[in-house]
C-alpha cells in the first residue's frame, strides 16, 4: 500500500515548490465575497498527532524515494530521470515529494487558510517535530488571517518564530474600511495594521496581498490611496499583487447582479495600480507582481529604489495607442504574451490582432476577455 498524507487545495504561487502540510481544513471565516475556496466547506483542525504522523509519512517518503535513486544507479540523488521514473509511477505524491527534495527540500507551507488559528504551543510541537524529521528544512510559512494574528501576543510569535516559523502571508486585500465592510473580510484598516505591525516586531517575514480592482467603480481611488495608507504604516517585507475576477456562485456575482458592484476596466485597474504605487511612501518592501492574472506582470522591484521603473512599466502601457492596448489585453488573458516585450514577437502580434479584430466585429471583445480571465483561475 502506497503511503499518503493529507493535503489541502491552494498555496501561494511562491511555494511553488514547497512541501505542503494540512494542519488546519479549509476557511475559519469563510465570508469574503469574492472568495470561492472553500463555500459550501466546514473548518475543522486537525489534532497535533495527525499532523505529526503526516510529517513522518512525509520522512518515509524521503527514505523510499533515495532508496529507489540507490537502486536505479543515481547514488541517492534525486535528479530529472528519477523524477520521470517516479512520475510514470502514478504515484502523484511521492512524485510530489521527489520534487520537493530536488528543489532542495527546505521550504514548507502550512495549509489551509488560517493555520495560526491554532494554539501556539501544539504549533511549537509541530514546528520542532518538523525540523527533527526533516533537518533539511529552511523556511517554513503559513496563511493568517490579521483578526486571528490580533489574538497572538508578540511573545507568542516571537516563540513560533524560534521554533522555525519564518513567514506568515495576510490576505490584506484592501486597506479601505468601505471596501473591507462591502466584501465581508471580518477586519478594519486598523486591525491589519495592528496584526502586521505584530508578525513585524516578532522578527517574522510578512507577505501582504492586495486584491487590485476590489473596489470597483465605486471606490476605484479610496481603494488604491487608502491601501497604500494601511501598506505604509506596516511596513511588509512583500506587497504581492492579485486581480480580481468575480467568480460565478461568489456573493461577490450575487452583488454585481443586484446592481451594487460595477467591475472597473482592465485599464482603469491598471490606473488605479499605479495610483497605489505613486502613494507607497517611507517602506522597504518588495512589490511583486506574481500571478498571471495580473495584466501587468512586469510591475516588479524593490521600494523605494525600484518605484520609478515600476510607474514607468504601467506608464508603457498606458501610452498605447488603444488599438495596441486591446492587442495587448486580449494577448495576455488568452496566455498568448506575459509581458508588454511579447507584443514585439510580429507574428503572434498579428494572431492576437486578427482575433481582436473579429471579436469586436462581433461585439465580442470584451466578453471573451472576461471569459479567458475566468479561466486562469
Amino acid at each position: 500500500m502506497a503511503l499518503s498524507y493529507e493535503m489541502g487545495p491552494i498555496r501561494p504561487p511562491s511555494e511553488a515548490s514547497s512541501l505542503l502540510l494540512r494542519l488546519t481544513r479549509n476557511c475559519t471565516w469563510n465570508k469574503c465575497a469574492f472568495c470561492h475556496a472553500y463555500k459550501g466547506k466546514t473548518f475543522s483542525r486537525r489534532s497535533v498527532d495527525e499532523i505529526k504522523q503526516d510529517i513522518d509519512t512525509v520522512t518515509e517518503m524521503c527514505r523510499a524515494i533515495r532508496k529507489i535513486s540507490r537502486e536505479r544507479g543515481y547514488g541517492g540523488t534525486i535528479n530529472r530521470e528519477l523524477l520521470v521514473d517516479i512520475y510514470e509511477s502514478g504515484d502523484f505524491q511521492l512524485f510530489q515529494i521527489a520534487s520537493w527534495l530536488c528543489h532542495g527540500g527546505r521550504t514548507v507551507f502550512f495549509q489551509d487558510a488560517n493555520s495560526l488559528v491554532m494554539k501556539t504551543a501544539d504549533l511549537v510541537a509541530i514546528l520542532k517535530h518538523l525540523k527533527k524529521c526533516l533537518p533539511s528544512v529552511e523556511r517554513v510559512t503559513s496563511y493568517a488571517r490579521s483578526g486571528t494574528l490580533l489574538h497572538k501576543s508578540v511573545d507568542e510569535l516571537i516563540e513560533l518564530k524560534q521554533a522555525g516559523l519564518n513567514r506568515i502571508h495576510v490576505g490584506m486585500e484592501s486597506g479601505c474600511d468601505e471596501v473591507l465592510k462591502f466584501i465581508d473580510k471580518g477586519v478594519t484598516a486598523r486591525q491589519h495594521i495592528d496584526a502586521g505591525r505584530r508578525v513585524k516586531s516578532a522578527g517574522i517575514s510578512l507577505s501582504e496581498y492586495v486584491l487590485l480592482g476590489l473596489g470597483g467603480r465605486k471606490w476605484s481611488r479610496e481603494h488604491y490611496i487608502d491601501t497604500a495608507g494601511v501598506l505604509n504604516a506596516i511596513n511588509p517585507d512583500f506587497i504581492r499583487l492579485r486581480s480580481l475576477i468575480v467568480i460565478q456562485g461568489t456573493p461577490l456575482e450575487q452583488k454585481m447582479l443586484q446592481g451594487e458592484f460595477e467591475e472597473q476596466t482592465e485599464e482603469d485597474v491598471v490606473r488605479g495600480e499605479r495610483l497605489m504605487i505613486e502613494h507607497l511612501h517611507g517602506i522597504q518592501s518588495n512589490l511583486i507582481s506574481d500571478h498571471s492574472l495580473n495584466l501587468l506582470e512586469e510591475v516588479n522591484g524593490r521600494l523605494p529604489e525600484d518605484k520609478p521603473a515600476m510607474l514607468a512599466a504601467i506608464d508603457r502601457f498606458l501610452a498605447l495607442p488603444e488599438e495596441e492596448k486591446q492587442n495587448y489585453i486580449l494577448g495576455k488573458r488568452w496566455l498568448m504574451y506575459r509581458r508588454l516585450d511579447d507584443m514585439s514577437d510580429r507574428s503572434r502580434y498579428l494572431r492576437v490582432q486578427e482575433a481582436v479584430d473579429k471579436l469586436k466585429q462581433e461585439g465580442k471583445l470584451n466578453d471573451t476577455v472576461l471569459l479567458l480571465k475566468g479561466q486562469v483561475v
